[in-house]
């Protein structure tokens, strides 16, 4: 086994985090149960943020980075997973609170694993990552608030060219919704009609405050942006809808009103990935593995080496990443 190792480190520079390579070694490692020979991690919109120190998301440092990993099961204390087992990793702390993925070697707690969905390769779990997985939540939520169904009008994806974006309406294209998607940048309308858009929507629209109570439009919903985008979404959709909000992009305000709730019955599902049970985590793999199409899969995904995430990160705050990108570790 290599004795030492490169990783994504952020480490604090005269009262600030700042991120760079660093060599270290599994004892450098924190003392947890199980040790994965990390393959990929993926760069996630929370990793744009603390790689480049825009946010303090590292609660502890030093702290490796990377919210996310896929590997190989080196060795376990666990009874439950055994050396040799293909597993995925989300959140749980990773890059906040808890080392992350980006190191090609990590130990993690037991209890943080998922088991890799036959369905999938490694790559291809990291092509999902959390961002993908996140939209199966969102999906999920949707659908179990009884709502949405292929029949019940438009649902919208804002920030669709994103990474949760780009998941979301590939999976709710491939269960028959009506997807539209809302983006800023013209230029992905040929790539989002790939995944199964229908309508386009210029997100400028969604920036600019409205009323209360809106034209009647969405019976669903992906938010992805959060803020006014959020408020005016609510106030878009139509009596009984629901829209599932898993993103703060566009700030983490909610400048609206209650009467989208009071007057036509709008629910606001809040999802979270990162402390997520693991019912609902493995109900989302399922998900994905039942609905997303892996064409549609490769098209959204690019593959990078970990040598390049501090260039991408600032990219991914900047909006000009689409899709995917998959961090390769090995």
């Amino acid at each position: 086994m290599t004795e030492t190792f490169t990783a994504l480190m952020i480490e604090d520079a005269d009262g600030k985090p700042r991120a760079g390579f660093k060599t270290i070694s599994l004892a450098d490692l924190p003392d947890h149960d199980v040790l994965v020979e990390v393959a990929y991690s993926s760069l996630n919109y929370k990793d744009g943020l603390a790689v480049t120190g825009k946010s303090r998301i590292a609660r502890k440092l030093p702290m490796v980075a990377g919210a996310d990993l896929a590997g190989t099961v080196v060795e376990s204390r666990s009874p439950d997973w055994r050396a040799g087992d293909k597993v995925v990793v989300n959140g749980w702390g990773m890059s906040e609170t808890e080392w992350g993925g980006y190191s090609r070697f990590q130990r993690v707690k037991p209890q943080w694993l998922t088991r890799l969905p036959d369905a999938f390769s490694l790559e291809q779990a990291m092509a999902i990552g959390t961002a993908g997985y996140t939209s199966a939540l969102c999906v999920n939520a949707l659908e179990d608030w009884g709502m949405i169904k292929p029949d019940a009008g438009e649902v919208l994806v804002t920030g669709a060219a994103g990474g949760v974006g780009s998941v979301a309406v590939a999976l709710l294209a491939n269960r028959g919704y009506n997807v539209v998607a809302s983006t800023g940048r013209p230029e992905t309308h040929d790539y989002l009609s790939s995944l199964g858009a229908k309508g386009f929507i210029d997100r400028n629209t969604l920036t600019e405050k409205g009323g209360p109570l809106q034209k009647e439009r969405w019976a669903g919903a992906v938010d992805t942006v959060g803020s006014t985008t959020l408020v005016n979404v609510l106030g878009q959709t139509v009596y009984g809808g629901a829209v599932a909000a898993c993103g703060l992009a566009g700030g983490f305000d909610l400048p609206g009103t209650v009467m989208p709730h009071i007057l036509r019955a709008v629910t606001l599902i809040g999802v979270d990935s990162v402390m997520a049970p693991h019912a609902k985590r493995d109900r989302a793999w399922a998900t994905l593995a039942e609905s997303l199409d892996p064409d549609a899969l490769s098209r959204i995904t690019q593959v990078e080496p970990l040598e390049r995430v501090p260039e991408l990160a600032a990219e991914i705050l900047a909006g000009r990443i689409q899709g995917r990108v998959v961090v390769r570790i090995a």
